[in-house]
């Protein structure tokens, strides 16, 4: 993408200095428009060093995060991503709080078809914790699709 499609797209992060933030920050996520809105297609996305801190004990907490989605019309730009998921190192929520934050914040964002957003939490205290959450777009074809995967994701993990 040539400096010119960033600033029509009103991409900032793209090419630009990294400022890195110190605190959970959704206003760092940037989009730009999908140019195959008319197909259906997966996006997965994969951060394998995701770091957030315990809300109780100030410990550091890392994960893996796996965003996986269905674009309509906007799509989100991945160096705003990767601002986005580092602006919660030294934020304090639990796992599961992390997991639907960042799925809410990217359907704000892109509004897309459908979106399941996955934390591999590493151990602390000998136990895993691996929240999975997920959405489809109300009224459509992808709110059955987000039933059907939220119902059989127990299946699903066991499998994959």
């Amino acid at each position: 993408m040539s400096s010119d499609e960033r600033k029509n797209e009103g991409l900032r992060a793209l090419g630009g200095k990294t400022a890195y933030r110190q605190d959970y920050a959704p206003e760092v996520l940037e989009c730009f428009q999908n140019k195959h809105k008319e197909n259906d297609y997966w996006v997965c996305l994969d951060c394998p060093e995701f770091t957030s801190l315990c809300p109780i004990t100030g410990q550091p907490d890392f994960a893996e995060i796996i965003i996986s989605y269905l674009p309509d019309e906007r799509m989100v730009e991945s160096k705003s991503l990767k601002l986005y998921l580092f602006s919660y190192r030294n934020h304090g929520d639990f796992h599961e709080d992390c997991v639907n934050k960042i799925m809410k914040d990217l359907i704000t964002l892109m509004d897309p078809k459908y979106i399941e957003v996955t934390g591999l939490f590493t151990p602390r205290g000998g136990i895993s914790i691996h929240p999975y959450a997920n959405y489809g777009r109300p009224g459509t074809r992808y709110a059955e699709l987000a039933e059907y995967r939220l119902r059989n994701h127990a299946l699903q993990a066991t499998e994959g």
